[in-house]
């Protein structure tokens, strides 16, 4: 058998191009046209696909983008220019890489400046080369992170003539807990940031994250950086999110096994079956990102799929490339059947509240087995 005529995993990762546009539409339209919506595509766009996702969010209009890593800024660069569009910027959010300074340049990407060190690299690498691509400037505003200090702040842009070295041409921070909109930080970061802004008043200047963007107007300032958002997920911390559901996660059932009362399933034997049973094996474990945490045992439930729109609870351990649901209550459950592990019925947050975890974890911890499908867009 050829590569070519390989058959298709059993489980399936569709990405809804069209909803994720649309979730970028509802940012828009809440920050209004004179702020710039960038797009975050860092960790293979969330998970999800960099360049599917790079495509989609540029036909949409968006001309900024932020990465993590040098590699993936470069990935991005291609992807663009492929796309015709060599007008766009890219951030590199992580910063400046020793000894990389001349890749920077090379491929149009801006490093994200959080240190006296990096600035004074950057700005001597600028002078000796020539080299005209600017820069961002990340201050630190209370996450106690990547930026430069409020003091350094203010020394730097008291000294004349640096911000010009450096290229400078937008200064940031990151609000740490803009999912909870009452919690005191937002405030005090938030005049700080205003602070930072009137030391560099001729720079554009961005604060705002997905959760900042619905913590109001004061916190949008001429660009947001809607990360989780664009991607489906939650916006404010244990409530429902009003952004599109982005991903489905489905898998097939291989294997239906009838099974009696008292007997235990999986590693550990740590769920005991109450009732006879009827079981389906799914071809998914921890090894495609599906979290061993979500597992089942008879002191916890574990995460629920669903089947014909009937909730099919998982039962015992998740393994490494497989786990075990139960569709006693679907008898016309069938090998074969697709098995919804995340989408409209299953929400993303859904999973990561069974996961322990959040869901910028689920999406960027899915796996490379799955057939990605990629509709819209």
């Amino acid at each position: 058998m050829t590569e070519a005529t390989l058959p298709a995993p059993p489980t399936r990762l569709t990405l809804d191009l069209d909803a994720l546009v649309a979730n970028r539409r509802t940012i828009v339209e809440r920050v209004g046209s004179r702020v710039e919506v960038a797009g975050v595509v860092k960790a293979d766009a969330y998970g999800l696909g960099l360049a599917p996702v790079a495509r989609a969010l540029l036909a949409d209009g968006c001309r900024s983008f932020f990465v993590a890593h040098v590699d993936e800024g470069i990935e991005l660069r291609a992807v663009l220019d492929a796309a015709r569009h060599p007008d766009t910027r890219i951030f590199v959010l992580n910063g400046l890489t020793p000894g990389n300074e001349c890749l920077y340049p090379t491929h149009r990407l801006s490093p994200v400046l959080g240190s006296t060190a990096e600035i004074a690299e950057w700005s001597g690498f600028r002078a000796a080369s020539g080299a005209s691509v600017g820069a961002a400037l990340h201050v630190d505003t209370g996450m106690n992170r990547h930026g430069l200090t409020l003091a350094e702040a203010r020394a730097f842009a008291a000294e004349a003539g640096v911000v010009e070295a450096a290229g400078v041409t937008l200064v940031m921070s990151h609000l740490a807990c803009a999912d909870e909109p009452g919690h005191p930080l937002n405030a005090i970061q938030l005049a700080r940031f205003r602070e930072v802004r009137a030391l560099f008043p001729h720079l554009s200047a961005s604060l705002a994250n997905s959760s900042g963007v619905f913590l109001g107007a004061d916190h949008h300032f001429d660009l947001v950086r809607p990360g989780i958002a664009v991607y489906g997920g939650a916006v404010v911390s244990g409530e429902a999110t009003p952004m599109r559901p982005v991903v489905r996660l489905e898998a097939a059932i291989v294997q239906i096994r009838e099974a009696v009362a008292g007997e235990t399933v999986g590693y550990g034997a740590r769920q005991t079956l109450r009732r006879a049973s009827r079981l389906a094996l799914l071809s998914v474990g921890y090894a495609d990102g599906f979290h061993r945490s979500a597992s089942s045992s008879d002191g916890a439930g574990g995460a629920e799929g669903r089947l014909h729109g009937r909730a099919v609870p998982m039962v015992g351990r998740i393994s490494m490339d497989l786990m075990v649901v139960d569709v006693t209550d679907v008898p016309e459950a069938a090998r074969g059947d697709m098995v919804e592990l995340i989408g409209a019925q299953v929400t993303v947050q859904d999973v990561a509240a069974r996961m322990g975890t959040i869901d910028y974890e689920v999406l960027t911890s899915l796996g490379r087995r799955y057939e990605r499908i990629h509709r819209g867009g």
